[in-house]
């Protein structure tokens, strides 16, 4: 007796859509959980910590997001300074990023997590 298997195909995982484009499926914007890599968000966000994003929400002034600018993805706080909006770290080590047409928000953080429960917090 032969059993006939099934092909699974495996994909990588989209970005969020643009919003100016028309919303292909709602799995584009469920939230999803990224590991944070690097200081340049601590005291607040530490290497290792897990961070929440939803990619459906809009940042606001001092909202915490993931953005791409280039080629780059990075983790920043959005800052908006009369006309112009920044991506600011935490860490004064880092460089402040002008948010210009190089730059897509890929999310914004609604939730962070560590190795013990004290390190859970909520952003809403």
């Amino acid at each position: 007796m032969s059993e006939s298997r099934k092909t699974i195909p495996i994909v990588p995982a989209t970005t969020p859509p643009d919003p100016e484009v028309e919303i292909q499926s709602c799995a584009e914007l469920e939230p999803y959980a990224l590991r944070v890599i690097g200081d340049s968000m601590s005291p607040e966000f530490l290497d290792g910590h897990v961070i929440v994003l939803d990619p459906g929400l809009p940042p606001t002034h001092g909202a915490y997001v993931v953005a791409e600018v280039g080629d780059e993805t990075i983790f920043r706080q959005f800052w908006i300074d009369g006309e112009r909006k920044l991506l600011k770290p935490l860490n004064a080590d880092y460089p402040t990023i002008e948010f210009g047409a190089s730059c897509r928000v890929l999310g914004v953080v609604t939730q962070r997590a560590g190795k013990r429960r004290a390190e859970r917090k909520r952003y809403d």
